[in-house]
């Protein structure tokens, strides 16, 4: 496989969004950095959400006023309302991303709406964007199974997609956000999805709770789709999703790709010494079985 793949970064936000412990802005920033270092081009930094539903992410205009310096890097932040919208826009922001849900019980419990009425919201904050110059990028959640609704139809993720797409969304990121998807469910999804996106336009964003993350992810490869969400050391997981586990590890991508001769640029060394420093500000082990098995190596 030759093909280029994109690896979004999504660590900083909904990695540490979903972390209990509460973590700086100065120290947000320096994993950011570490994650450039690394050679990581396109990383979500925060999320201009209300700071009591979310309070990981207070003062994310500040870390991304911090980061927003190196020519060529993406650095994107996702918005639920015009309110983050203008908060985001204030803050320099030249990539937003939005959400919605796949399932109308997950919406419910996350966004407290419906599936039509959170898009309905965008809207409004889509027009403004593409007004404005400013990219966005749509997220799904739920795409292979809700924590409230069970399984769920790929009819349903096929419709919310288009409908962000339809909207301007340059980019669709697919959650199987309690990490319950198979790789013949990925295929199957993705293989709906393409009569109405293209399969460049599709990301995937896959948790590992049940350990299939990474078979998914070659299923998706093989289909065609070449856009990949991950956390360095696995972080993350979902408070609306109980039992839910962490992204898939970055490291653990770039191990896979590298050895599949698909060039990353991505630099191992530095990419596991961000995952330990953040770990370290976390206070837990990082979950990747790659940068576990090379700290051991190091270790002797």
């Amino acid at each position: 496989m030759s093909d280029q793949v994109c690896i979004v970064e999504v660590g900083p936000r909904d990695g540490l969004q979903n972390e209990k412990t509460p973590v700086s802005a100065e120290a947000r920033i320096a994993f950011i950095e570490n994650l450039v270092k690394a050679g990581l081009h396109t990383i979500e930094v925060g999320s201009f959400v209300s700071p009591k539903a979310i309070p990981q992410m207070v003062n994310s205009d500040q870390v991304l006023r911090a980061v927003d310096h190196h020519p060529g890097y993406e650095f994107h932040v996702l918005v639920p309302n015009e309110k983050g919208y203008e908060a985001a826009k204030a803050a320099g922001a030249k990539v937003i991303a939005v959400f919605a849900s796949a399932s109308e019980g997950f919406s419910k419990a996350n966004i407290n709406c419906t599936v039509a009425e959170s898009i309905q919201r965008f809207v409004p904050v889509i027009e403004r964007a593409k007004a404005d110059g400013i990219k966005v990028r749509g997220y799904v959640s739920c795409v292979l199974g809700c924590p409230y609704d069970g399984e769920v139809k790929p009819s349903a993720v096929v419709d919310v997609t288009k409908k962000l797409w339809d909207l301007g969304c340059y980019e669709v990121s697919l959650g199987d956000t309690i990490g319950v998807g198979t790789p013949s469910k990925a295929r199957q999804l993705l293989r709906a999805l393409a009569t109405e996106v293209p399969m460049k336009n599709l990301g995937m964003h896959f948790h590992d709770t049940y350990g299939q993350a990474l078979a998914n992810l070659y299923a998706g490869l093989e289909e065609g789709a070449r856009v990949i969400d991950s956390a360095a050391g696995g972080l993350g997981g979902c408070p609306y999703a109980p039992g839910a586990t962490g992204n898939v590890a970055t490291e653990d991508v770039v191990y896979m790709l590298e050895g599949m001769g698909v060039a990353t640029g991505v630099d191992m060394k530095q990419l596991v010494a961000a995952t330990n420093d953040i770990a370290k500000v976390l206070g837990k082990s990082p979950v990747s079985r790659v940068a576990s098995a090379l700290n051991a190596k190091a270790r002797g």
